[in-house]
């Protein structure tokens, strides 16, 4: 088994940050995506799509997808649950991840991709207008999340969860994306110093 990673990019990260709460350790193969590892022969011919990370099984079986991954993972090895336990639980954890997903890292990264000068040969065409449309979007739904967690510890409830994962990896993406938490949104600020305390995020 062999996990084609590609450092501090969100998506790889949410898979490492999941192993380290799992105690999980996978071989890492690491790829330089700053010069282009990611359109490698080595990963394209594992993920057409050219994204990391790839988690490739002893049968040379493929994964991609970092939810998918995690799922993966969580099957294995489900203590702790990280997707929820019984089919209540389990479907918040998911309502909570895919709009942790959809409606925040997505419109970070969106933001990030069309902005920044960096992304010029990543994202062809990079759109600054709609990269300057997404901002908005991002700190909107943070407000939402703000008074969410006014009445919750983690993002789906009482336990940490891949939505936390998820939401954790979001606001550290905010940084080079050129966005802020806004000043008075003191429940998102409580509940990411709680989760970027954990060991975990460090991976």
């Amino acid at each position: 088994m062999k996990l084609y990673d590609g450092g501090r990019a969100p998506n790889p990260r949410r898979v490492r940050i999941f192993l380290a709460e799992k105690g999980i350790d996978v071989p890492l193969e690491p790829v330089d995506m700053a010069a282009m590892g990611h359109k490698s022969e080595a990963v394209t011919t594992r993920n057409p799509l050219q994204r990391l990370p790839v988690l490739e099984l002893d049968d040379g079986t493929i994964l991609a997808e970092s939810v998918a991954i995690c799922r993966y993972f969580e099957e294995l090895h489900p203590e702790p649950p990280l997707f929820g336990t019984g089919p209540l639980g389990r479907a918040q954890v998911e309502m909570w991840q895919r709009r942790m997903e959809l409606h925040f890292l997505s419109a970070v990264a969106q933001a990030f991709r069309h902005i920044h000068p960096a992304m010029k040969e990543w994202e062809v065409p990079q759109i600054p207008e709609w990269g300057e449309a997404n901002k908005p979007k991002a700190i909107e739904y943070l407000h939402m999340l703000d008074r969410h967690l006014a009445d919750s510890r983690f993002i789906a409830g009482e336990n940490y969860t891949i939505a936390d994962i998820t939401g954790l990896v979001g606001v550290e993406f905010m940084k080079p994306a050129r966005l802020e938490v806004p000043a008075e949104l003191q429940n998102v600020k409580r509940w990411f110093a709680e989760v970027s305390a954990r060991p975990s995020a460090r991976a």
